[in-house]
């Protein structure tokens, strides 16, 4: 059993988890994502590595409330447990030898983007941080990444805080003002990256994307994760998070990504009748 240390909501429907995890906090790195059940009865879901404290042996997720298991995630309180939480899984954000990046988050997307900035921070790159929101009741880890930003634009769809637009409009405003960046990491929703990296491939600048699909196992052995990546079958679990937005085949990933959708729905109403008896 995990215990959750700290519990924290961030806006309505995302929170912050601190789970206490040592073995896993001994090897994380920004990128890398974790396996949780919240009960020996749940189902499996993939939830990205949002910090990690190793002297605590602490592990930070941050999630939004979507489906059914998010739900039920939800509900426990600091000082309870959670069934199995297995990682650190997937592969690191490459991150070295980078002098100039612009790290662009986009919703709870901002969740995964804010480890990777920070690394970048840390290792002596200057980082360019634009992160956007739909509004300004969604926004996320604002104070954190202002502490690890040379600069950070705040983009909002209504304009309820910092410009008004989309993260595209402020990103190519940076590059047009003479800014060369050795590399733009884009992590968001599927669309936001699509043109992120349609913007990038403009300028002939080097485009990651962390692929969020949609997975069981989380060892390549399910298939659900696949992604054409180049023409070729990639499985997000293994061979990234991380691919070169460049080659990604987004409109092959947003149909597959919308699959579950009515499902997701449902199983908010859904009560096993075998459930049911155990009450009787």
């Amino acid at each position: 059993m995990y215990r959750i240390i700290r519990k924290q909501e961030l806006n309505p429907t995302v929170t912050l988890m601190e789970i206490e995890a040592p073995l896993i906090a001994k090897k994380a790195e920004p990128g890398q994502f974790i396996i949780l059940r919240v009960d020996e009865n749940g189902e499996r879901i993939p939830l990205t590595i949002a910090d990690f404290d190793r002297d605590k042996g602490t592990i930070t997720i941050i999630f939004q409330i979507v489906g059914a298991t998010t739900e039920l995630l939800n509900h426990k309180k600091a000082g309870e447990c959670i069934a199995d939480f297995v990682g650190p899984l997937g592969l690191a954000t490459e991150t070295e030898g980078y002098r100039k990046v612009a790290v662009i988050g986009g919703g709870v997307g901002c969740a995964i983007a804010y480890p990777v900035a920070k690394k970048f921070h840390e290792q002596g790159s200057v980082v360019h941080s634009v992160v956007g929101f739909r509004t300004s009741d969604l926004i996320i880890l604002h104070e954190e990444f202002k502490g690890i930003s040379d600069e950070l634009v705040l983009m909002t769809d209504d304009g309820s805080a910092g410009t008004k637009g989309l993260v595209t409009d402020a990103l190519k405003k940076l590059i047009d003002e003479g800014n060369e960046y050795d590399l733009v990491i884009a992590i968001g929703p599927l669309v936001m990256m699509k043109f992120v990296c349609r913007l990038t491939k403009q300028y002939g600048i080097k485009t990651t994307v962390s692929m969020n699909s949609i997975m069981i196992d989380g060892t390549g052995m399910c298939g659900c994760c696949r992604l054409t990546v180049g023409g070729k079958t990639k499985f997000a679990c293994v061979d990234g998070p991380d691919f070169d937005g460049h080659l990604v085949d987004f409109d092959e990933a947003i149909a597959r990504s919308s699959g579950y959708r009515e499902f997701e729905l449902k199983a908010h109403e859904h009560v096993c009748n075998l459930l049911k008896a155990e009450v009787k």
